[in-house]
Parts: C-alpha cells; sequence; structure tokens
C-alpha cells in the first residue's frame, strides 16, 4: 500500500488500540528509508479530551474526543528504525522556527495512516543550537504508570543528541502551491 505524492494521510499516536490523537499530513515523499509528510496551518487534527473538553496529555482508555486544527507549518521526517520522528515547524513555509523531536516507537502503517506511540518526551532544537527538553515530568508520570520504559527513552535522547538527527535536509521546503489544507481522511479513528 504504497503512499502517493500529495495524498493524505493521518499522523497517529495510538494508545490502549485506539487512536489518542492525529493531525492530517499531506505525503511529500515516501522511501524505504524515509516518510515525509507535509502538514500546513490550518490542517485537521484530533486529541484525546475529558468530559470538558481539555485535552488529556496521559494515555488513558476512557476518553472523548477534542477536534482542532494546527496553528503552524510543520514538515515531519520519519526515518526508518528512528526511535524518533523529527518535525520541523516553520515560520512561514521555507523559514524554519526550530527542530522538534519527538520520541516515540512506530507500530505501522496502513492506507490511512502512520502509526506510533508517543513516550511523552521531546527535544526542542532552537536555530541557535540551543536544546530544551519538554515533558520531561509526562515522561516520568507515563514511567510510574508503566507506560513507557523511561531509561530506555532517555538512552534514544542521548543517542538524538551525541549524533543529532537534524538537520535533515528539508529545512527550505516549500510545498507544491496546488496542495489545499487537508482533512483527517475517511478511517482514521480507526486502528
Amino acid at each position: 500500500m504504497p503512499w502517493n505524492a500529495g495524498g493524505i494521510v493521518a499522523l497517529r499516536d495510538v494508545w490502549f488500540g485506539a487512536v489518542w490523537r492525529a493531525v492530517a499530513g499531506i505525503v511529500v515523499e515516501e522511501t524505504e528509508q524515509r516518510s515525509v509528510f507535509w502538514v500546513p496551518a490550518g490542517s485537521a487534527a484530533a486529541f484525546a479530551a475529558d468530559d470538558e473538553g481539555n485535552e488529556i496529555r496521559m494515555p488513558r482508555r476512557e476518553f472523548r474526543r477534542g477536534r482542532r486544527t494546527t496553528t503552524r507549518p510543520i514538515v515531519v521526517v520519519c526515518d526508518e528504525g528512528a526511535p524518533w520522528t523529527m518535525w520541523l515547524f516553520f515560520e512561514r513555509p521555507g523559514v524554519l522556527a526550530h527542530w522538534y523531536v519527538n520520541f516515540e516507537e512506530y507500530l505501522g502503517r496502513s492506507a490511512v495512516a502512520y502509526d506510533s506511540v508517543d513516550h511523552k518526551l521531546d527535544l526542542i532544537v532552537r536555530a541557535d543550537g540551543e536544546l530544551v527538553w519538554k515533558d520531561e515530568d509526562e515522561l516520568e508520570q507515563a514511567g510510574a504508570l508503566g507506560l513507557v520504559d523511561v531509561d530506555a527513552v532517555r538512552l534514544d535522547a542521548a543517542a538524538a543528541v551525541a549524533s543529532p538527527p537534524w538537520p535533515t535536509g528539508w529545512e527550505d521546503f516549500t510545498p507544491d502551491p496546488s496542495w489545499a489544507v487537508p482533512e483527517l481522511p475517511a478511517g482514521w479513528d480507526q486502528v
């Protein structure tokens, strides 16, 4: 089930056999080693929410779904076998704001989705090279709940810092002007 450039897929975070979070992305490139997606500002997204509609950050089995749209353009680079994906956040297309290393485990893909399990820890790499760790508290909480192996995630983080996966080669990307802002594809919510 190869994806074609310009096709729309859901980039999904899956927990307990359910879609926990998803964002619509446009396929830019797909090879055996790498998949690259464009997520323009305004792309449809879904997230786990409580009864009041507030986002839930720590996975649990019972939740509602909230909807929103993205606010900034993003390129997502998924390298085969890497324990992370690289998210390039842009001020506007072609002007990089920062890199974002999302530590995760790749689960697989379908005709409509790229699936992973978010390991909670993230690393923001500013244009000047400053490293900013994000969600360390969520990593520890997820570890205490038995959801992730904290030591393994920290080893992955150390590997990323020792041999940075940035720059990615996509820092100057500008999208095909014919691509519309995507909605989540049919079946995005089915695992």
